[in-house]
This record gives structure tokens, sequence and C-alpha cells, in this order.
């Protein structure tokens, strides 16, 4: 499942209305100001990070880190590829699709 970067009150929101909570509901059990919920939901005002693990757990949710794609990739084994003529390239590339369908196989 592919998501797109979202506001925190935009996450506030969604993780609000997917455990069928009201705003009245969710701020009782963050302990937070009802209007603030409704602040922060409509944009008008950025949480704090403590805030904001209060309400999305308060909702059932919670925020995770996740490194950006490209980030944290060993690009030395990409350097040391192009290095390669294609005719070196080929053996790799079978042996790596080989890898992959024996790993596939034992995981069904």
């Amino acid at each position: 499942m592919l998501f797109h970067i979202m506001s925190a009150g935009a996450f506030v929101r969604t993780a609000r209305l997917r455990s069928g909570l009201t705003q009245r509901q969710l701020a009782r059990r963050a302990r937070v100001p009802q209007p603030m919920v409704s602040l922060i939901e409509r944009g008008r005002q950025d949480p704090r990070y403590g805030t904001l693990v209060r309400l999305l757990r308060a909702s059932g949710a919670s925020l995770d880190l996740v490194p950006l794609a490209g980030q944290g990739v060993d690009r030395s084994q990409f350097v040391e590829t192009l290095k390669l003529t294609p005719t070196q390239r080929v053996p790799r590339a079978l042996g790596a699709a080989d890898f992959v369908r024996r790993v596939r196989r034992r995981g069904t």
C-alpha cells in the first residue's frame, strides 16, 4: 500500500475517522481540548510532537518513521556493477533472479 505525504492535521483526521471517533471523543481520550483538535485537523495549528502522538494513540494509530525511497541504499554496489561489461553482468543478473525464485518457492 502506498501513502502520500500528509500534514499532521490530515493524519489526525484520518486516524480519528478510521477509529469512528468524534472530535470530542478523541479530545477526551487524548486529554486535548476539542477546539485544538479542530484547529489541528483544519491545518490551522501544528501540534507538538507529544500532542500528535497522544492524538494518534487515542485513535489506535501510531507514527512510524520510514526511510524515504532511495535513502539508505548501498550505492557502492551500483558503482562496482557499472564497471563490468554487459557480458559480465548477465550471469550476475541470472544468479540474482534464480535466488529470488528459490526464496519465493520457500515462502509459499
